[in-house]
This record gives C-alpha cells, structure tokens and sequence, in this order.
C-alpha cells in the first residue's frame, strides 16, 4: 500500500491494542507510551477515545485491557469460518484415536491464528486459545501453510521478518525454513520438533478449498515424552482428519 494513503491515527492505535493484547490488565498509560514510542498527550486522547468506543476498558489500577467490542468482532470473525463448525464436528474422534489435543489454524502474513482447539484429558493445557496468535515459521501447522507458497512469494513475507528463536530448536534462518518446506511439500505434512515450545511435539497437516488452495491446517501436539510412542499413529490421524476437512 502506498504511504500517501496511510492514516498514521489508525497504526498508532493497532500498536496500542497489540499491546494491550499481549499484556491483558497490566498497563498503564504510562507503560504504553514506553511500550510504542506514542507521546503521553497523544496516547491519552486514543485511550479516551478508545473507551468510548468499548475497544479498551480501563480497570482497577488505571490497567488497561480490550473491550468487549473485541468479543463480538473475535465471534463475527470466526462464526464466518464454517470449517470451525465442521472442525468441531470432526476433531473429537482425532482426539479419541490419540489421546492428545487437535487444534485448527489459518495463516495470517507470517503468523498463524488459532481457529479452534478440541482438548484431550490432560493435567497439561496449552495456552494456544482461538485468536491467539503463534509465529509461522516455528509451528507446524505454520510450516505447512507456509509450505503452499510460491519461494517468491515466501521470500517477501520474509524480507524484513527477524526469525527470532523461541528454543533452541527455533529455526534461525530462511534457508533453513526453506529446506523444512521443501520435505513438507512432499510429505504432505509437517513437523514441530519443540520449536515453538520446548517439551511439546506437534505434526500438523493442509486443509485444502474446492481449488486445491490450502486455506487452513489442523495438528495434533502433545508432550516431547509421548512423542515416539504416538508419532505415527498421529501423522495418520492428522492427515485423516485434514482429508475430512478438506473440500472436494
């Protein structure tokens, strides 16, 4: 997009509630400013307007968190999605087969947004909730989406994306991505091997449209200790329920 057509206004506040978003109830005017480089005078009017308009909500402690105008967006946004629906439907019988939690994700630029999550039994919960968000290039699910881009088109997502490692098994470079991508298009699925998370696992697969584009991708994750017992079993499941999704 062309900068003559930017509205300054509206990035300022997208940076607010970025990061609102990140650190719900624990900010304060001042913490804001030092977290965006947005003056306090200028800070000040977007949070009044922003309460009026219910988009943040300032609780006890003068800590601000988002509004409940997010909630009805948050539904509105998914409810258009009717793979979720069919997700749901779907993704208990996965959870069943292997006893792990199944979750349901779309590619946004170089992350992915979680749709959906069907929870197996478990002591251990993963914080990866609908509208969350991971990066793409550490996530299997991610890998996957990323894997049914053009290498041009992959490279200028990438051009000024830092891949920052989130363990020590985070991939570090593009290269690297690349080579991951390349296994991925011809297994038809892929692999988190505690990049995003040390001590879980995670192998994700495509969900595709009537076109063959690959609009979402679904994965199975459980902890690093489960993972040769289960791993085949599990690619066989994700990829059965990726079929099941998948339009014809």
């Amino acid at each position: 997009m062309e900068r003559k057509y930017w509205v300054p206004a509206l990035e300022r506040a997208h940076a607010v509630l970025h990061a609102i978003a990140r650190s719900p109830s624990k900010l304060k005017l001042t913490d804001l400013t030092q977290e965006t480089g947005i003056n306090k005078s200028t800070m000040f009017s977007l949070l009044q307007t922003m309460e009026e308009l219910d988009w943040v909500r300032k609780e006890p402690g003068d800590r601000y968190s988002l509004g409940s105008t997010f909630a009805a967006l948050g539904n509105a946004y998914f409810s258009s999605f009717h793979i979720v629906d069919r997700f749901m439907a779907e993704a208990a019988e996965t959870v069943e087969a292997v006893g792990e939690t199944v979750q349901l994700a779309r590619l946004e630029r170089h992350e992915i947004v979680y749709m959906a999550k069907k929870e197996a039994p478990s002591p251990v919960r993963l914080l990866s909730e609908p509208g969350s968000r991971m990066p793409a290039y550490c996530t299997a699910m991610g890998k996957v989406l990323l894997s049914a881009l053009e290498p041009a088109a992959l490279r200028d997502l990438f051009e000024r994306v830092e891949l920052k490692p989130l363990t020590p098994n985070t991939i570090r470079s593009l290269e690297q991505l690349e080579g991951q991508l390349s296994q991925i298009r011809e297994m038809g699925y892929g692999f988190d091997r505690e990049e995003a998370v040390v001590g879980f696992r995670c192998v994700a697969a495509p969900v595709y449209d009537r076109e063959r584009n690959a609009v979402a991708a679904v994965s199975i994750s459980m902890l690093a200790q489960h993972w040769d017992a289960k791993r085949d079993k599990a690619v066989e499941a994700i990829c059965r329920l990726a079929d099941k999704l998948s339009l014809r």
